[in-house]
């Protein structure tokens, strides 16, 4: 699975459409076969991206409490949930109990520390 998979409306293509429920609209009409998932900030953002009939969401920094209303509101829909922003390490555990179906763990790429490898090749006489 790649980007190219599906299309993805994040906060900015929420902003220049005028909101979640447009943004979502024409993701959904341009899709295709495409599976759209949709960035939100809030209960509100989610329930107008529910309401304009997406599959997927993706939490952004959603607090505890507001990620299991999330999934509550979600899962009788079969509505695929992912948390995501500020997750750690640390975090990840109590995140994942709140019955998301997924967990994407910035702190993997962003935080980790650099190797330095070298590999050198000398002339065989």
């Amino acid at each position: 699975m790649g980007l190219y998979d599906g299309l993805l409306v994040k906060d900015n293509h929420v902003v220049a459409a005028g909101g979640v429920a447009p943004a979502t609209a024409a993701a959904l009409a341009a899709a295709g076969d495409l599976e759209v998932q949709v960035e939100v900030d809030d209960l509100d953002e989610l329930n107008a991206a529910l309401q304009a009939g997406v599959r997927s969401v993706l939490l952004d920094n959603f607090g505890l409490p507001d990620l299991r209303a999330a999934v509550d509101r979600c899962r009788p829909r079969g509505v695929f949930t992912e948390a995501s922003g500020g997750v750690t390490l640390q975090t990840v555990r109590a995140i994942a109990e709140t019955g998301v179906d997924a967990v994407a763990v910035g702190a993997l790429t962003h935080s980790v520390q650099a190797l330095d490898i070298g590999l050198d090749f000398e002339e065989v006489a």
